[in-house]
């Protein structure tokens, strides 16, 4: 997976699949946020941990490419995280006695919209919207 396979022109982290992804993510997160003037960051933190868990975690093999960047039509905040792995996140039910398998409901309901998009090369984005 290239970096470009992301929104072009945009700043750019790539990160290895390890469990210290994470915290590099959210670092980068915060710095983006300061950047694009957005003093509340707690739900796009909780996007990009999930997100780039969920990549080191099933994928855990390649580069991991988070982006975030403002959606200036909607004055929300997208959020990608790419890796090169084929399998589809999947929203399961929920279920109150699960340890683990509940990130992606939650994403979900926290953010604006959210999805997935395969890349022309081996990959996919997922991508969410959030407030600013």
């Amino acid at each position: 997976m290239t970096a470009g396979a992301l929104a072009p022109g945009r700043p750019v982290l790539v990160l290895e699949a390890t469990d210290q992804a994470p915290a590099k993510a959210r670092r980068y997160l915060d710095e983006r946020f300061r950047e694009l003037g957005c003093d509340d960051h707690y739900v796009g933190r909780i996007v990009v941990t999930e997100l780039v868990t969920n990549a080191y975690k099933h994928v855990g093999f390649g580069q991991i490419v988070v982006r975030v960047f403002p959606d200036k039509r909607d004055d929300l905040i997208v959020i990608e995280v790419g890796d090169e792995g084929a399998g589809l996140p999947v929203v399961r039910d929920e279920n109150h006695e699960a340890t683990c398998g509940r990130g992606l409901l939650l994403i979900v309901q926290l953010v604006h919209d959210w999805g997935v998009r395969p890349l022309n090369e081996e990959g996919k984005v997922v991508w969410a919207r959030c407030g600013r």
